[in-house]
Formats: C-alpha cells, sequence, structure tokens
C-alpha cells in the first residue's frame, strides 16, 4: 500500500448528492437516499414515528442523567478525570445519538430537533484538543496516555462513530455551519498521523474507525481516509493487539481478513469489520477482498445465525460459537449484532445485487431490530434470546439495568450502545428499501412509501407502494410519473407461490428471487405483487444439537414464538406433534401443542416474536420440541 499522506484537509465544496449511510463509488445497484424513498405508515412507518417522538428524547434524557454528556462539558473545563461517568466508550453513544438525530432531521426537518442537535455538537466540540484528538477517558493529567489501551479503550471506535454522524449531517445538511464535519475532519486527520504507515502499526480492539473513515472519505472526496480505513482492515490478524482469555480472534485480531472462512469472535466487532472491508474492496476494486467477504458471509449465514438472523451464541464474549453451535437458550444474538448484519449484508447487495442478502436484512429487521424496542419506544433488549426460561420482573424505570441482565425490557443499561443504535437504524430507514441502476429501480424491502429517483438517462421512476405487509401478503405499487424503464421487485426465499399481475394482465407465477418488468409506464398503472403468508413449519438443520427434534413455525418475514402467556403453562412442557398444520384465523396462528406434564393437548396461539414480552413476566420458545 503506497504511503498516507495526511495534511490538514481542505473542506470540501460538495458532497455526494445520495442522502444514505453507505454511498459506494461503484457497484451493481446505487442506493436510494431518505429524500427518494419516504417511508408512509404501517409497520416501519410506526416504528419510525414513535423512533422520532419517544425513542430520541428517552436518549438524549439518558445521557444527561447518567451524566454521559457532562463528561464533555467537563472535558471542555479541564476537570477531568474527577466526576466522569460511564464506561471507556460511552462517548461512543452520544456519537450515534448525533447520527440519528440528523437523519431524523433529514427525515421530518425538524426545528426542535435541529436545536438539540447544534446544542450537543457545541458541546462536544468545545471538548476537542488543538490537534484533533477527541475523547473524555484518555490523555488529561490524570487519566491513561493516549492510545495507551487499545485492546479494550475503544478510542478509535468512538471516533468512527463520531464519522458516522458527521457524514449523516453533511449529506442530510450539506454546508451546515455546526461545525461537526470540521471537527470529524480533525480528528480523522489525527488518526492518520497517528496510524498511518508512517506511525504506530496498530488497530483498535473494537472495528468501527474503518467503516466511519472509508465513508468520510467518500463524503469528501479524501482518498486517503479510505485509505487508512483500508490499512487497518489489512492489519488485523496480525496478532498486534495482546492475547486475551478469547483468543485474539474475540477483536479478529487471529486471521488476516483475506484468509477467514467464515465470521469470528465478537459478533459487533466481526460486522462492523466485514463491512468496512467491503466498502475498501469496492473503493479500491479489490475483488480478492471482496470474494474473500463473499465466501465468509455465506458460512456464516448457513452455519453461525439464528432463525431470527440473530448472531452470537456466547454470552461470556458476545461471540459467534462454532459452526452449528446455536443453543435457543444461550442465545446472545445482541441487537447490535443484528444491526451490524444488516450493514455488512446490505454492502455486499449494493456490490453484487443479489437478493439473498436483502432476505437475510428482511429477516433481520423483523426479528432482532424491531423485537428490541418497547412499543413506546422507551425501553430494550440488549439480547435476543430464542428461549426464555424463567419468568422475569420488570425492570425498574428509572434504574440503569446491567448489561442483557433482564429477560423483560429495559430503560437503559450500563453499556447503552444498543437504543442509539436502533435509533439510527429506525432514522435512516427508508435507505435501506430501494436502490437503483441504470436501467431502473429494485424495491428490496416492503414497506408503505413513495418513491422517485431520477435514473442516469433523465427518465424519472416515481411510484407508490401501498401494502399493510407483513399482516397482509399483498403489495400494490402505483405509478405516478410516465417513462420506460424496469421496475424489480424481490421475491422472498420463503415466498414459494408468489404472483405478480401488471394491470389486466393474469397474474405470473414469481419465483424466488428478483422479478423483473420493463415497461413504458404510465401514470396511475399498477403493479400487484402478493406474497403468500400461510404460516409454515421449519426444522433446523440436523447438525444443530440444540434444537434436534424440535419445530419453529414462521409466517412471510416472522418467525413466531410460543409464550406461556397462550399455552396457560411453562413452555417448557409444550410438545408439539411432529407433523403439526398450523392455521390462521383472524389474524391469528395457532397449531396443536399438548402439556407434556398434563398430557393435554389445545390449539394455541403463538405470536410474532418481536411481540413477545409485552404482556408482563412470561417463559418464551421459538423451538418447540415434538417429543
Amino acid at each position: 500500500m503506497t504511503d498516507i499522506i495526511c495534511t490538514h484537509p481542505v473542506l470540501a465544496t460538495a458532497a455526494s448528492s445520495v442522502v444514505a449511510p453507505v454511498v459506494p463509488a461503484r457497484g451493481r445497484l446505487r442506493p436510494l437516499g431518505i429524500d427518494e424513498v419516504r417511508i408512509a405508515d404501517g409497520f416501519w412507518g410506526d416504528r419510525q414515528r414513535v423512533n422520532g417522538a419517544n425513542t430520541l428524547a428517552h436518549i438524549e434524557s439518558k445521557l444527561e442523567s447518567e451524566g454521559w454528556l457532562r463528561n464533555f462539558d467537563l472535558a471542555a473545563a479541564d476537570r477531568l478525570p474527577e466526576g466522569r461517568r460511564g464506561r471507556e466508550f460511552s462517548d461512543s453513544e452520544v456519537y450515534k445519538y448525533l447520527e440519528a438525530l440528523a437523519w431524523e432531521i433529514g427525515r421530518t426537518d425538524d426545528a426542535s430537533l435541529e436545536a438539540r442537535f447544534r446544542a450537543i455538537v457545541a458541546r462536544v466540540a468545545a471538548a476537542q484538543e488543538a490537534d484533533g484528538y477527541l475523547n473524555t477517558r484518555f490523555g488529561r493529567p490524570g487519566q491513561a496516555p493516549r492510545w495507551s489501551d487499545l485492546e479494550w479503550g475503544h478510542e478509535l471506535y468512538c471516533l468512527g462513530h463520531l464519522f458516522q454522524a458527521a457524514v449523516a449531517r453533511a449529506r442530510t445538511r450539506p454546508g451546515a455551519d455546526d461545525g461537526l464535519l470540521e471537527l470529524a475532519m480533525r480528528a480523522a486527520d489525527l488518526v492518520c498521523r497517528e496510524f498511518g504507515t508512517a506511525g504506530r502499526d496498530a488497530i483498535c480492539g473494537h472495528a468501527e474507525v474503518e467503516v466511519g473513515l472509508a465513508e468520510l472519505g467518500r463524503l469528501t472526496g479524501e482518498q486517503r481516509f479510505v485509505d487508512q480505513a483500508g490499512l487497518f482492515v489489512e492489519r488485523h490478524g496480525r496478532h498486534t493487539l495482546a492475547d486475551i482469555e478469547f483468543g485474539r480472534s474475540y477483536y479478529q485480531d487471529d486471521v488476516p481478513v483475506r484468509d477467514a472462512e467464515t465470521l469470528r469472535g465478537h459478533a459487533v466487532r466481526a460486522n462492523y469489520l466485514s463491512s468496512a472491508a467491503v466498502d475498501v474492496a469496492v473503493e479500491n476494486g479489490d475483488d480478492a477482498l471482496l470474494d474473500a467477504l463473499r465466501r465468509q458471509w455465506r458460512r456464516t449465514v448457513e452455519r453461525r445465525t439464528y432463525v431470527t438472523g440473530g448472531q452470537g451464541s456466547h454470552h461470556q464474549d458476545e461471540a459467534f460459537g462454532d459452526d452449528w453451535e446455536l443453543p435457543s437458550d444461550r442465545a446472545y444474538s445482541e441487537t447490535c449484532a443484528g444491526i451490524g448484519s444488516i450493514m455488512f449484508s446490505w454492502r455486499l447487495l449494493l456490490a453484487d445485487g443479489d437478493p439473498r442478502y436483502a432476505d437475510l436484512i428482511e429477516r433481520t429487521l423483523f426479528n432482532v431490530v424491531a423485537t428490541s424496542p418497547a412499543p413506546d419506544g422507551r425501553a430494550f433488549y440488549y439480547a435476543n434470546t430464542l428461549h426464555q426460561r424463567v419468568p422475569a420482573q420488570p425492570a425498574d424505570p428509572d434504574a440503569t439495568s446491567p448489561r442483557a441482565h433482564s429477560s423483560l425490557r429495559a430503560p437503559w443499561f450500563d453499556v447503552s450502545c444498543c437504543p442509539p443504535n436502533v435509533a439510527r437504524t429506525f432514522a435512516s430507514l427508508a435507505a435501506y428499501l430501494a436502490t437503483a441502476d441504470d436501467e431502473g429501480v429494485q424495491v428490496h424491502q416492503y414497506a408503505a412509501a413513495s418513491v422517485r429517483t431520477t435514473l442516469p438517462d433523465g427518465t424519472v421512476a416515481a411510484f407508490d407502494v401501498s401494502t399493510a405487509y407483513p399482516a397482509e401478503g399483498r403489495v400494490r405499487v402505483t405509478i405516478r410519473e410516465d417513462g420506460e424503464w424496469t421496475l424489480g421487485l424481490r421475491i422472498p426465499e420463503w415466498a414459494d407461490g408468489a404472483t405478480v399481475r401488471f394491470g389486466d394482465e393474469q397474474a405470473a407465477e414469481a419465483i424466488p428471487g428478483t422479478v423483473s418488468l420493463h415497461r413504458a409506464f404510465q401514470a396511475g398503472d399498477v403493479i400487484e405483487l402478493d406474497l403468500p403468508l400461510a404460516p409454515r413449519v421449519i426444522a433446523p438443520d440436523p447438525r444443530i444439537d440444540a434444537v434436534r427434534g424440535c419445530l419453529v413455525v414462521e409466517r412471510g418475514p416472522e418467525v413466531l414464538a410460543l409464550e406461556s402467556v397462550d399455552f396457560g403453562a411453562d413452555v417448557a412442557e409444550a410438545v408439539i406433534d411432529s407433523a403439526p398444520e398450523p392455521t390462521e384465523t383472524d389474524g391469528q396462528v395457532r397449531v396443536r401443542i399438548a402439556n407434556r406434564e398434563t398430557g393435554v393437548a389445545s390449539d394455541v396461539v403463538l405470536i410474532p416474536y418481536h411481540e413477545w414480552a409485552q404482556r408482563g413476566p412470561s417463559t418464551m420458545r421459538v423451538w418447540i420440541p415434538t417429543s
């Protein structure tokens, strides 16, 4: 790799016009931004509204009451370390919150959020040191020196989230005078000086700076930021970090990224690193690296991913297990790992256009990300078990919970990476629904929405999507402007028997994958996609010891769960027939389940997994034994 020359940057006068978290320079598909796709209502629209109305304010109140925002005030006043609160990575939660605010401001143009955003940026900026360094845990008198604990200190990790927040702001409000982009670039300059080819031969123990640098480079046109991200990616696997009880695989410093066969170690770290590696591979045209990441994605999905899309089966190190090691009751399935998996899959989808990546995104969105927040958006799951054995007492709404401690959603955690991660995902969710290429537009996720974009030849592709998905399987696309282009609709891998109809034409079967309709569309034309949502029974791969002899019921993109509230007993007593026939009536799925203790069988309601634990303490399971 050539030397990375790091001089003070001249702020780019024009940023990318795509208002999205990820904007590659090349790829099979181009993302559509939140100004091109607007979610209207329905399943995801409701969650976006709750996120904007409740979750963002809840997060800010916790950042204040926990003292994590005040850390920046103390830093600016030279009063650290006395009074500093929170873990070594608490700065990053402020940055994720700023990113969530930036996307929400871009989505709603809310003046009150704008004021809150500027006020927090001012507090953060006041804490930045003259050379660009920004961290409230290290580097000041009485604190550990800068970069002195790269295994656990999270200094670079925090900056990665700062960079992503700056990207979100610059794309939603180009030219904003709040100063966030400038302070982020000063910090990125420092990273280049300290860790470039002439600097420290080191990496951060938690990947994230890589993905932040890569996108900051795309935004500003500064290739050196992308090169620095690439340098960090290539240093992984060279044993630059100390060995620990979990092994170097914990922070992906055991094997070079190019040589790895699967994701391993800490699940969030692994997905963030893989996302950055895709960014670097795409920007540099590195097909060998991209092939390695495709291989790792396939094996991870096949052997190390839960039926919910969740990843991570070890509690002690929040990590992937070995191949086929997927115990339901020990599923960690961290919410942030699910979001990281979406980040990885989305980048591969943009690079390749393969609908399998969108299939996993859908599964993870509905069964991990949607599971985390309570309906009011003020409590969250950190971990997402697939089998709750013991009912728990509700979390104290005024207390901070230990990470993953409660089997009911908690308002805040000592390690609260998940709430702001959910918030930024929901605020930017429209940017993950559709893409474009030279020929037309592809719809990957189904939600009530409006889409309008201009293709490279000047053709305007504009349409509305109306659907009650996933409650109903019909997706209706109404064309809003005349134009000749191709509409692509993803057919999920589970949707055998799906049909698509254009206007008065006879409905045609659409096999899983992508169906493409090239037409000289006229305003008012209607395309109807019907996805079969009849509940279906899934058996596990026989190599998964923990659930051999069990079955799970799914409906559309949703995994269903048995909860003791509906079973009338502890779900440990549940036994399902080896060839069950689930039915659906009035929106409720029922299946015949016997009580092992009493021998009595009855038709029991199964609920969407993302709705569990909303009716008080309960036991729950996804996989139900046949004997």
